[in-house]
């Protein structure tokens, strides 16, 4: 498998790194604005096979270009898309394959899974989804939380609160709380808080390390490069491959 990575910041030297470690050969690194690096996408010129992306919402329109014009398949992990954005990337899908997703770990896969049996038994309790993030995150709440999020709404008539400060009213039942923290080097921390009369569930995944999301991409990378046209994310690609993803771990 040829990997080219997209965006060769902290994630996309941690892709690198597990890459080689996983004998998977790393064909290009484009970064864009480097003087050391090929810099755009229309500058490579070796086989690839499938771009792992970890860069920058701005670069979205280049990156659909390239793997359109020259058919290769796209695993987009890069996090903080507009709506009209991630509209452009289903447009895009439907010519070639595409993973897209904010969090590229198994655990996540596996919480998303929990969310869809645990959520529609669980009408009697209040939900809310706290995520804990290093000091330089700069969107706030995370991709994730979004996504689990997502998860909920599609098995509970909820609508999410992203502040309360400015209210003054008790809390509705169809809330979905939804809360940020930011310090330190916390590398990624979601919780799903279920809070009943005198007591409380609560689903927690936590990310020890980067390398998880690198282990994750790779193995969407692996996976997708032998799938049709579509949009794939953590429900129809990890779910139905889960001995690719855990064997890579």
């Amino acid at each position: 498998m040829n990997v080219l990575i997209h965006g060769f910041g902290a994630m996309g030297r941690i892709v690198e790194e597990v890459a080689h470690a996983q004998g998977v050969n790393v064909t290009a690194i484009v970064s864009p604005g480097s003087d050391e690096l090929t810099a755009t996408l229309n500058e490579v010129d070796v086989p690839v096979d499938v771009v792992i992306d970890f860069s920058n919402p701005a670069l979205l329109p280049d990156l659909l270009a390239f793997g359109r014009e020259r058919n290769i398949p796209l695993v987009i992990a890069t996090t903080g898309f507009t709506p009209e954005e991630l509209a452009e990337i289903e447009t895009a899908s439907q010519e070639i394959p595409i993973f897209q997703s904010y969090n590229t770990s198994y655990g996540i896969a596996l919480l998303k899974q929990l969310l869809d049996q645990l959520v529609p038994l669980t009408l009697g309790y209040d939900i809310e989804v706290i995520e804990a993030h290093h000091r330089k995150k700069v969107d706030a709440p995370s991709g994730t939380a979004e996504l689990l999020a997502r998860a909920i709404e599609a098995k509970r008539d909820v609508t999410p609160i992203y502040e309360r400060t400015s209210r003054r009213e008790a809390r509705a039942t169809e809330e979905l709380g939804m809360h940020s923290i930011r310090g330190g080097t916390i590398f990624g921390e979601h919780t799903v808080l279920f809070a009943g009369d005198d007591e409380m569930i609560e689903l927690k995944h936590t990310a020890l390390s980067k390398r998880v999301f690198a282990n994750g991409a790779l193995a969407a990378a692996a996976t997708i490069i032998d799938r049709p046209a579509g949009l794939y994310n953590l429900s129809n690609l990890y779910e139905e491959a889960t001995h690719v993803t855990h064997k890579r771990l």
